[in-house]
């Protein structure tokens, strides 16, 4: 596998990011961690929505051969708009909600854990995800994309909560849509038509950290699994998800497990359908989601990288 060595590097970190708005003193830490690696690192904070995208480009523009992203899954994922298609690679230094990346690929969820690894990092060529709402705006995406139900919670959930309950806020504004009627809409995998009230559309196994969903996916694969249930209550929810937690949703009637590299959602009455993208809220159907790939270099754990190539290989073999 390729070595990795860096000379100058940007943080782009969250102030806000769970972890950090209690622990200023790791993003010290996290410098002095690289700095004995050789890499000389600058930080530079967000400033709002969307403003991290601007950053990464403008720091690798001024020189910077090596990214940092150091926040949650949304932070990374305003980076990694910034990157795609640069050749200068994404490294992850967890520090948010459910770092849902940082745990698919095994990277340390300590700060400083993970800064001292950049070094034995492998840099890997990745496909993301390309979400279209509407005809205009687009955004990638590297975990996951969700139409529904998970969106709705995202949409509803209380951010003072979230910043101090971390992950439970989820779970309280999942429980507090048990007796609300859900709305199901079109899905179209590579020109097969379905019928969900939350699909999820997923480039890694993990969900919200503590759940393999998507229990097919993966980074290095040049496709979605698209994971689709059905029912008009939220209530048809729980046989669902004990049947992800103990494995054996693929054998339940209303969950659908597909794969595809091109996918469109769309209401069909008159209700509006939420979709979140890694985390984030990101507006109401029609969205298509297509896969991009050789987009993203990101430096991952060398063990992480032969596990998900020896298990494609198994597959292609099958």
């Amino acid at each position: 596998m390729e070595s990795f060595s860096a000379k100058r590097a940007a943080i782009i970190y969250n102030p806000v990011a769970r972890k950090l708005s209690r622990s200023q003193h790791l993003l010290q830490r996290t410098i002095q961690a690289l700095a004995r690696q050789g890499i000389d690192a600058a930080l530079v904070g967000t400033t709002g929505p969307g403003s991290a995208s601007v950053q990464a480009r403008r720091q690798i523009e001024a020189g910077c051969d090596l990214i940092l992203a150091a926040g949650g899954d949304g932070t990374i994922n305003e980076v990694a708009n910034g990157m795609t298609h640069s050749g200068v690679p994404l490294a992850i230094i967890p520090c948010g909600t459910a770092n849902v990346l940082a745990r698919e690929t095994r990277i340390p969820i300590d700060m400083v854990s993970a800064a001292q690894a950049v070094s034995s990092m492998v840099p890997t060529r990745v496909a993301i995800g390309m979400l279209r709402l509407g005809s205009f705006e687009q955004r990638s995406f590297l975990c996951m994309a969700g139409v529904g139900l998970d969106a709705e919670i995202v949409c509803r959930v209380n951010l003072d909560l979230k910043a101090a309950l971390g992950k439970l806020a989820y779970y309280i504004g999942g429980f507090s849509q048990v007796w609300r009627p859900l709305s199901e809409f079109e899905v179209c995998v590579d020109g097969k038509r379905y019928e969900a009230s939350f699909a999820l559309i997923s480039r890694v196994r993990n969900y919200g950290g503590d759940l393999e969903i998507a229990r097919g996916a993966s980074l290095l694969r040049n496709e979605f699994q698209v994971v689709l249930f059905r029912g008009k209550h939220s209530l048809h929810y729980l046989p669902y998800f004990a049947a992800v937690g103990l494995r054996f949703a693929e054998r339940i009637n209303g969950c659908t497990f597909v794969y595809g590299r091109h996918v469109t959602c769309q209401s069909t009455g008159g209700e509006g359908v939420f979709a979140q993208v890694d985390g984030e809220l990101a507006g109401k159907l029609p969205i298509s989601a297509e896969i991009v790939p050789d987009a993203l270099t990101l430096l991952l754990p060398a063990s992480f990288v032969a596990k998900e190539k020896s298990a494609i290989e198994i597959l292609a073999c099958a």
